[in-house]
């Protein structure tokens, strides 16, 4: 078995006894995906413009601080990174809205693009609330794909994984929250709980 399967192994069984009241099992674990924490960390923070006030190894101590308990929550690896892609954002979603207090900014909305790539559109604080008050309106399941995949750069086998769906129902919710982020943004409409939804919308 090959080393990267034993540790997804490991962090399982972990997560499990970390659940089962084991107070070391989190101390244990986090050793096992802390360059994948960094990873995603890295591109979160590629996202950012302008002044950033912490470093890759910085945001994944101060999302971990945000998990708490409910990083015991996770089912297994892959689920475990999906929660700590969440808390990262999240993370940089308080820190820009600490920055645009600070400058007393407008609440303009700004563009935001999604790629299939890597690559990605850099966002300065205004972006990412207005990134984030969109998530907010999405149903949980494609507000999960947009995190995972735009901030967490999972592919579609991790996100279902993760999220224990298949793999083509994660690649059918990317396009269906991608395509309604787009008319969000684009439209000028600023959709609401009234308008056209990912989970209600044509297709659905």
């Amino acid at each position: 078995m090959a080393g990267s399967e034993l540790d997804t192994g490991e962090v399982t069984r972990l997560l499990k006894a970390a659940r089962e009241g084991d107070g070391a099992a989190m101390e244990r674990l986090v050793p096992l995906v802390y360059e994948e924490l960094r990873r995603i960390a890295r591109r979160q923070l590629s996202h950012e413009l302008g002044e950033r006030t912490l470093n890759p190894t910085g945001l994944v101590h101060e999302s971990y601080l945000k998990l708490g308990q409910g990083a015991m929550l996770a089912r297994d690896r892959a689920h475990f990174l999906a929660i700590a892609a969440r808390a990262m954002r999240q993370v940089l979603v308080d820190s820009a809205r600490e920055r645009k207090a600070a400058k007393r900014g407008g609440g303009a909305w700004e563009r935001v693009t999604l790629t299939d790539g890597a690559q990605v559109e850099a966002c300065d604080p205004d972006r990412l609330l207005a990134l984030d008050e969109a998530l907010a309106k999405l149903a949980p399941r494609h507000r999960q794909v947009i995190e995972c995949r735009f901030f967490g750069g999972m592919d579609e086998e991790e996100i279902a994984e993760a999220m224990g769906v298949s793999a083509r129902t994660v690649h059918r919710d990317w396009i269906k929250a991608r395509a309604w982020l787009y008319r969000y943004f684009y439209s000028g409409e600023q959709a609401g709980p009234h308008g056209t939804h990912p989970e209600r919308g044509e297709g659905s």
